[in-house]
């Protein structure tokens, strides 16, 4: 089993605290786990080890005060900014980007050091995430803010190049899955900014990050309804992707309550492990889109599910790299990706269409899902949907996602956050762009429009944008989860400042 190449010396909270990591997170002594997870050692972790063993049993021993004596509990620099509500939106959003921005990485801690600066979503996220850097870019191309997106894409790049793929961000404790696969959909934000050049010079990178997607695909999975790894092999033989993780144990920024939650599921642990770990790697972490039944994080089932989203991702990858094969004149090569891209498509179309919308599919009872969320939108996204499925599909988002704030993730109230009431700016993104591209022109502006009236009344409110919001009564926060509403907030700023400035790219050739 592949597993991730982590640079030298990198600290592992679970490994390199052994004992004292677990007693920690158990006793519940700080905000939440991720606290101490991200917490920066004063002195090397094997001294403060040696140190703890040898004071623990004392009668006065305080753990607490042993955390915060011996660790640097890790700063939120943009919890707390809040401008004046009465500045333009747009332009607090250009004052946020300093505010979310870090500099290139030295601390010694979980963090994954990254060559060149970046911007951070803000709040409790103090570390890059995969598939919210592409929403961020957004604005920042709006922003004049190129170089930017180029250092961003270098540093995701270098994760590539080091680890063998894009971690679901760069902490140590994430290595072991990914997110969705937004690296060419950057790439191309460059590409229109600077050329057709960029393809070419990060065309290796995104070769081996599609290997690692599809690791297994030939030689692990002959009979249909094998997997391996994150690919399927389907019935009629076709290949699509699903989530996994390679790790099968609690998540360290979870430990205690996922510890708990194997525990109350009375399923095997590893079982719910992987399922839960999976969950994050698809950035919907957590919807009854991956629970059994539709109600509880206990009956999570997500490496049994072939998502749509995922793969409409996978064949916008392929495609680019059968261009990349053509522009460097590989003509055998471009023939080869677009084949499979071609493929890929035919089975989205094959396995996740029923009668109205894009679902996803059940690879073990090996049918349709039929269970409605936003991530049918990404075949309209991608131009693979038919032109009477993207009617159809249009007429479902008016008639049952369609609130007064903008669409929302899903028809299903079971309290997580990827579920109803809550509408998340990525995927009204994905779902104005994909309206737009059929032609359902009305329906796109009636969304942009609702969505942009919430986050702006929201800001008049509070001079902040948030992590996501409650479409279905604008007058209340956004909920669900794990840890409060969070601002910030990157991925909530690129696609508000795209909306609202929409300015087409010059497509200005820059030394890159």
């Amino acid at each position: 089993m592949q597993s991730s190449i982590l640079p030298p010396g990198q600290f592992l909270p679970e490994e390199h605290l052994s004992g004292l990591y677990q007693d920690v997170v158990m006793a519940s002594i700080l905000p939440d786990h991720k606290t101490f997870c991200d917490s920066i050692p004063k002195s090397s972790p094997k001294e403060i080890l040696t140190l703890y063993h040898a004071e623990k049993n004392k009668p006065d021993f305080d753990l607490k005060s042993f955390v915060l004596e011996n660790f640097s509990l890790p700063p939120e620099p943009a919890k707390n900014f809040c401008s004046n509500p009465e500045l333009p939106i747009t332009e607090h959003i250009k004052q946020l980007w300093p505010i979310l921005t870090r500099k290139p990485d030295e601390e010694k801690s979980s963090l994954i050091p990254l060559p060149k600066p970046y911007i951070v979503p803000g709040g409790r996220f103090r570390e890059i995430y995969y598939w919210d850097t592409f929403f961020t870019m957004l604005g920042l191309q709006e922003s004049g803010e190129i170089a930017m997106i180029q250092n961003m894409i270098d540093n995701f790049t270098y994760l590539i190049d080091t680890m063998g793929h894009i971690p679901n961000g760069n902490r140590s404790y994430y290595a072991s899955r990914s997110q969705p696969p937004f690296y060419p959909l950057m790439l191309d934000i460059l590409a229109l900014e600077k050329g057709e050049e960029v393809w070419k010079i990060y065309g290796p990178a995104l070769k081996k990050e599609y290997e690692f997607w599809m690791e297994g695909a030939e030689e692990k999975i002959q009979k249909p309804g094998e997997s391996y790894r994150r690919v399927v092999r389907m019935p009629d033989g076709s290949i699509l992707n699903r989530y996994w993780d390679d790790k099968i144990a609690p998540r360290q920024e979870c430990y205690k309550g996922d510890m708990i939650l194997a525990k109350e599921s009375g399923r095997a642990e590893e079982e719910v492990y992987v399922n839960m770990r999976a969950a994050c790697e698809s950035g919907w972490d957590f919807s009854s889109r991956w629970f059994a039944d539709g109600k509880s994080l206990q009956t999570v089932r997500t490496t049994e599910i072939i998502p749509v989203d995922l793969n409409c991702l996978m064949y916008f990858m392929e495609g680019c790299l059968g261009k990349i094969s053509g522009l460097e004149g590989d003509l055998k090569g471009e023939e080869c990706y677009l084949a499979r891209a071609e493929a890929r498509k035919k089975a989205i179309l094959k396995y996740f269409w029923s009668e109205e919308f894009f679902y996803d599919y059940d690879f073990m009872k090996k049918e349709t899902m039929g269970i409605p969320t936003l991530a049918g939108v990404f075949p309209l996204y991608f131009r693979i949907a038919e032109k009477d499925q993207a009617m159809k599909a249009a007429e479902k988002l008016e008639a049952e996602f369609l609130k007064p704030g903008g669409l929302v993730t899903t028809l299903n109230h079971s309290g997580h956050q990827w579920d109803a009431p809550n509408g998340w700016a990525p995927l009204q993104w994905m779902s104005i762009k994909g309206l737009m591209n059929y032609g359902e022109d009305k329906l796109a502006k009636e969304v942009r429009e609702r969505w942009v009236n919430l986050n702006v009344e929201v800001y008049k409110r509070t001079g902040k944008l948030m992590e996501k919001y409650n479409v279905e009564d604008v007058s209340l926060e956004g909920g669900g989860g794990k840890y409060p509403n969070q601002d910030g907030f990157g991925w909530t700023n690129g696609v508000l400042l795209k909306i609202l400035l929409g300015k087409s790219s010059k497509r200005v050739k820059r030394e890159i």
